[in-house]
């Protein structure tokens, strides 16, 4: 078993930046991978960056360039840092954790970003 907790959101305008965070607890020793996915009001959630345990990371095509996922093991923590946010980044974001198999969510923290 995984407990993801997310802080970090809020509202910011457009251009700003915001940093989320995502402290994992429980079982984490095995966690495969971690990520960061966004669901805006009538719409699908989606990926918006995964890191895996070797380190390597994936971005949605949407927020390269400005968003960086990154994790400090010590820590438990995962970060989602995000920059010259765009009104279309506005959303519910979510941590994600993959272990053997199973994938645990967080509770979610808001971003609005206004224009």
């Amino acid at each position: 078993q995984v407990q993801l907790v997310e802080s970090g959101g809020g509202l910011v305008q457009a251009g700003g930046s915001l940093r989320l965070s995502c402290v994992a607890s429980g079982t984490i020793f095995s966690i495969s991978a971690m990520g960061w996915y966004r669901q805006a009001p009538g719409k699908q959630r989606e990926s918006v960056a995964v890191i895996i345990r070797g380190g390597t990371t994936n971005y949605a095509d949407s927020v390269k360039g400005r968003f960086t996922i990154s994790r400090d093991n010590a820590k438990n923590t995962v970060y989602l840092q995000m920059n010259s946010l765009k009104p279309e980044d506005t959303a519910a974001y979510y941590c994600n954790a993959t272990l053997l198999g199973n994938t645990y969510w967080g509770q979610g923290t808001q971003v609005t970003v206004s224009s």
